[in-house]
């Protein structure tokens, strides 16, 4: 019993980060799932985590009442921003994306009541368990959303948006939804990570996240969702256990890791076309014994 509760103490915050790194990794997913590379997962994260502790601190409620607040209020401005990027082609997209991050970042130094470059201090937060809660409920709904019509339109929009919309899929109106699925995750992840940091400050929320967030996706797999919580709970991960073994050799390791991953599992860690092919091939090999003995093969009656 001792070692696990010494294991818990030592790395419960990283666990905690792992569950918050989730969030953004998810609301990333979200837009990529749809064919659409943005980084602007930090502004909905800043406009979340900000607004939810401006009302957690104004009003005094609970903070998990006010974890809605931010999902709302990070669906709302991506439905404003996805209004004007979906005018644009994926690679200017990409651009605006990261020009927005610089945007958000002189806002939140210049808007009143962020705290400006001194941040802004967060005196509650959650247990652990409810950081897990509230990811189960993510999980939930991207499972849910995986297996619907969404579901289904996201990925023939992925895969050419011109030919479905053919079959009767509006591309346009998939990838607003898109955004707004990845404002909302991203908002909550916002609030999270303010509640876990308990601290907010400018560099909070920059570009950092955008480009850790990315990297998880690929590295876990950005043609599932559940890839995307795998590859943040990796990278997450993976610094911490590097500094425990190879102190001297961490960032160099993590280089070497990722970089062998990215080799030999080019689509990630959670792969559903390899899995589909894998189950496939076994099914095939349990069922040629039996076409073999058949009568209609020629085998024994």
């Amino acid at each position: 019993m001792q070692p696990l509760v010494d294991f818990w103490n030592a790395y419960r915050s990283t666990l905690t980060f792992a569950l918050v790194n989730s969030f953004f990794a998810l609301s990333t997913y979200a837009v990529l799932s749809v064919g659409i590379l943005s980084f602007a997962t930090v502004t909905f994260a800043a406009f979340g985590g900000f607004l939810g502790v401006r009302l957690v601190l104004q009003t005094g409620i609970d903070p998990l009442l006010a974890l809605p607040a931010a999902a709302a209020a990070g669906a709302l401005l991506s439905y404003v921003i996805a209004l004007i990027f979906l005018r644009l082609e994926s690679h200017w997209m990409a651009l605006a994306s990261l020009a927005l991050i610089l945007i958000t970042r002189v806002l939140i130094i210049n808007v009143p009541g962020t705290g400006g470059v001194n941040g802004l201090s967060v005196p509650v937060t959650l247990p652990f368990f409810m950081f897990a809660l509230v990811l189960l409920v993510a999980i939930i709904i991207f499972w849910r959303l995986s297996a619907s019509w969404y579901g289904i339109a996201a990925r023939a929009v992925r895969e050419d948006a011109a030919v479905a919309s053919t079959l009767g899929i509006a591309p346009r109106r998939i990838q607003t939804v898109a955004f707004v699925i990845s404002g909302a995750v991203g908002g909550l992840g916002g609030m999270l990570l303010a509640l876990a940091l308990q601290y907010l400050s400018p560099d909070t929320y920059f570009v950092n996240i955008a480009f850790t967030m990315i990297a998880a996706v690929v590295l876990g797999g950005s043609y599932h969702w559940a890839g995307a919580i795998i590859g943040a709970a990796v990278f997450t991960a993976l610094p911490v256990i590097a500094q425990a073994i190879i102190p001297e050799f961490q960032d160099v390791a993590n280089g070497v890791v990722l970089l062998l991953i990215m080799i030999f599992l080019p689509r990630g860690l959670i792969d559903p076309r390899a899995i589909r092919l894998h189950f496939a091939a076994r099914k095939a090999v349990a069922q040629a014994p039996r076409d073999a003995t058949s009568p209609a093969a020629g085998g024994a009656p």
